[in-house]
């Protein structure tokens, strides 16, 4: 499982503990020199610095030290404390942390006993707040089951969701239970749209569904504009 590294360098995205009195913009300055410095190699520097801003309280600096824990990056690294410091960030509001905290939950190698119940618990939280990855997650826990009782409809609203973010796989399976009726009421013109959508954004398997649609349906080929004219 690979975690990524961020920097929020955009002082709108930064949340800290009210004690923490710095400015915005020095706390973004530290962020961006401590990425910079684990970009560079210098490990020891970027640590230092994340732990400094850790304590203070900043949420991103918890989930990259968190992430250099995980990837052995720290003199004594520590999956438990890779949980405390992700659960920190978390905890302040830091969204992708909160998606984090699900697949840690999930994962044999983190976790002593993975609890997709509690993983499931991240992943909506995360959902709501507008992460599309734990959307497709938690629409994913509902379509099988896993972590929630199986729910077609809540399957089919988070896919959704994901799908009007722009993530193709659930733009073609939002088509895919519209085309049958899972969990929603069929509906061949909504899966017609959805199919569109995947097959514009890349999806290999689309074009041909667009193309079993429109026959079904009934609709014409397009046909070119006719060509300008000057007469009446």
């Amino acid at each position: 499982m690979r975690h990524p590294l961020l920097c929020l360098a955009c002082a709108g995205l930064l949340v800290w503990a009210p004690a923490f009195a710095a400015s915005t913009d020095d706390v973004a300055a530290r962020l961006q020199a401590a990425t910079q410095a684990h970009e560079q190699g210098r490990l020891t520097v970027a640590r230092q610095a994340f732990e400094r801003l850790a304590r203070d309280g900043v949420p991103a600096a918890q989930y990259n030290l968190a992430v250099m824990h995980l990837r052995g990056e720290v003199p004594r690294p520590s999956n438990a404390e890779a949980l405390r410091l992700m659960g920190l960030a978390a905890e302040h509001g830091f969204v992708t942390a909160m998606f984090e905290m699900g697949r840690l939950h999930e994962a044999h190698s983190i976790v002593d006993a993975p609890d997709p119940v509690l993983a499931t618990q991240w992943y909506l939280r995360a959902a709501e707040a507008g992460s599309i990855d734990a959307q497709v997650a938690i629409g994913t826990g509902y379509y099988l089951g896993r972590g929630v009782p199986k729910d077609l409809a809540q399957a089919a609203h988070w896919f959704r969701e994901a799908a009007k973010g722009g993530d193709v796989g659930t733009q073609y399976l939002l088509a895919s239970m519209y085309e049958a009726g899972d969990g929603v009421d069929q509906d061949l013109r909504l899966a017609r749209y959805w199919y569109g959508i995947a097959a514009k954004n890349g999806d290999i398997a689309a074009p041909a569904k667009v193309k079993q649609l429109d026959a079904q349906l009934g609709e014409p080929e397009p046909t070119p504009s006719p060509a300008p004219t000057t007469r009446p």
